[in-house]
C-alpha cells in the first residue's frame, strides 16, 4: 500500500488529568464520574449531541436494571441515567417500578423508552453543571503514546488539529479507535443488516393526540430489519464489521437506498421521515482484546477483580460481572476500555454494550483513572480493593447476589446456548 508521511506543528491547547473520547453513554458515565472524583475531565465528541446510539443512533430504550424477577442488580449510574432520560421527555416506565423496588415478585421489568435528544440534552447539562469540559464537533484522530503511556490526544475540528495532554484516557468510541490507534490488539465484529428511521404519519398523530401519548405519533420505516438474532437477515445481504469508511458507506447507502424506496408511492402530505440515525446503528463493531476477553459461559462467575455486575437484558435471571481485566491490557498501562469496546465475545458481547452496563463500565472506568492517577499505577496494577470500595461506596454492585442465581443455572445456560 503507498503511502505519505507528514510532519506537523500542532498546538497544545491543554492538560487533563482524564481525556474521554467519545460522548455515548459509556463516555458520558466516565466523564461525570471523573469529575465527581475529582479529575478535571475532556469529553471528546465529534457529532453535536451527547448520547451516542442512544441519542443520535435512535435506539432509545434502556434496557432492563433487573433480573426479571423484581430485583434490581444495576445501580449507581445506571439507575440515575434512566432516571435522567425520562426527566424532560415520555417514558414508558412500567407502574409497579415508579416508586422504587416493587414489593412483590414481578416478570415486570425495569426498564423504558425515552425521547432521544431531550436525554442527549439533558446529559449535556449533567456533565456540564458537575465540570466536565466538552468538545463537540471535535474528533479524537490520534493518541500520542510514548513508552506504553498515552500522553495526549491530538484532536481534529474546525480549528484545525490540536493537542491535549492527559494522564489518563477512557476508549468510550464504541469501536476502539484510540485502542487500536495506540496499538493494542482489537477483534472485530459482525453485524446484521438493521437500520430504523422514525416518520409520522397524519393517522398516527391522531392515534397520539387521542391516546394522549406523544409517542404513539412516531412510527419506524426500516431499511434491513434484521433483529439481534439474526432474524429477518437475507442470505444473499453482508454482515458488517464497520470499522471502516468503505463497509459503514456501503451498509448506509443500502438502507438509505431501501427506506427511500418506501416513500416513493402514497400521499406525500400525509407523512414525514422526522429521524434518521446519524451514526450506523451497529451493535459490535470492534472491542479491545483484553487481559481478559468475557465470553457466554462467565454467567454466574464470580470474578476477583469484578468492578461491576449486570444483568442479562434479554433473558431473565442471567448475571454477569465485568472483570477489571476485561477493560485493559498490560503493556498500555493508562488506557481503559468502556462500554461497547470492553473485551467480550458471542453473547457476552452483547450483554455488555447495552445501555446499562455501558454506563456501569463508564462509571468503573473513571474510577480505575482515580486509583492510577492518585497511586500513580498502571491502571491494571492499582489497590483493587479500594477501587471496589469506592465504586460500592456510589451504590455499584461488583458482585452479584449469589441469591439471585436460580438452582438450574448450570443446565438453562448450557441450553440457551444450543437454541
Amino acid at each position: 500500500m503507498d503511502s505519505i508521511s507528514l510532519t506537523l506543528s500542532v498546538p497544545v491547547k491543554d492538560s487533563f488529568d482524564l481525556i474521554v473520547c467519545g460522548g455515548g453513554i459509556a463516555g458520558c458515565a466516565a466523564a461525570l464520574e471523573g469529575a465527581r472524583l475529582g479529575l478535571k475531565t475532556l469529553l471528546l465528541e465529534k457529532s453535536c449531541l451527547l448520547g451516542g446510539l442512544a441519542t443520535i443512533g435512535l435506539v432509545n430504550y434502556y434496557e432492563p436494571l433487573c433480573n426479571g424477577r423484581g430485583v434490581q442488580v444495576l445501580r449507581g449510574l445506571a439507575e440515575e441515567f434512566l432516571l435522567l432520560s425520562i426527566r424532560y421527555g415520555y417514558d414508558t416506565l412500567p407502574g409497579v417500578w415508579k416508586n422504587g423496588r416493587p414489593a412483590e415478585k414481578t416478570e415486570v421489568r425495569y426498564q423504558t423508552e425515552f425521547d432521544p435528544y431531550l436525554f442527549g440534552m439533558a446529559l449535556c447539562e449533567r456533565l456540564t453543571d458537575e465540570g466536565v469540559t466538552i468538545l463537540f464537533d471535535c474528533a479524537a484522530a490520534q493518541p500520542v503514546i510514548e513508552g506504553g503511556v498515552c500522553r495526549g490526544v491530538m484532536t481534529d475540528s474546525k480549528s484545525g488539529f490540536a493537542f491535549y495532554a492527559c494522564r489518563q484516557l477512557v476508549d468510550a468510541t464504541g469501536d476502539s479507535e484510540m485502542a487500536a490507534k495506540a496499538g493494542m490488539p482489537t477483534a472485530d465484529g459482525k453485524n446484521y443488516f438493521s437500520y430504523f428511521p422514525r416518520t409520522i404519519t397524519l393517522d398516527s398523530c391522531r392515534e397520539a393526540a387521542e391516546s394522549g401519548r406523544i409517542n404513539r405519533a412516531v412510527r419506524t420505516v426500516p431499511g434491513g430489519a434484521a433483529d439481534l438474532y439474526g432474524g429477518g437477515q437475507t442470505a444473499d445481504m453482508p454482515l458488517y464489521y464497520g470499522a471502516s469508511a468503505e463497509n459503514t458507506s456501503d451498509y448506509l447507502i443500502r438502507n438509505q437506498k431501501l427506506v427511500l424506496s418506501k416513500f416513493r408511492d402514497g400521499d406525500r402530505q400525509s407523512r414525514m421521515l422526522i429521524m434518521t440515525p446519524m451514526m450506523p446503528q451497529f451493535r459490535c463493531i470492534r472491542r479491545i482484546e483484553g487481559d481478559y476477553t468475557m465470553t457466554e459461559d462467565d454467567a454466574y462467575r464470580h470474578f476477583p477483580d469484578s468492578v461491576c455486575a449486570i444483568n442479562d437484558f434479554d433473558r431473565r435471571d442471567f448475571l454477569f460481572e465485568v472483570p477489571r481485566s476485561a477493560m485493559t491490557r498490560k503493556g498500555f498501562d493508562n488506557i481503559t476500555a468502556a462500554g461497547r469496546c470492553v473485551s467480550a465475545e458471542g453473547y457476552a458481547w452483547d450483554a455488555v454494550r447495552v445501555i446499562p452496563a455501558a454506563v456501569a463500565t463508564g462509571q468503573a472506568s473513571a474510577h480505575m483513572a482515580a486509583r492510577a492517577v492518585r497511586e500513580k499505577k498502571p491502571v491494571w496494577d492499582t489497590d483493587l480493593a479500594a477501587l471496589q470500595s469506592g465504586l460500592e461506596e456510589k451504590t455499584v454492585a461488583v458482585h452479584f447476589d449469589d441469591a439471585l442465581v436460580p438452582p438450574d443455572a448450570d443446565s438453562v445456560n448450557k441450553r440457551v446456548k444450543k437454541l
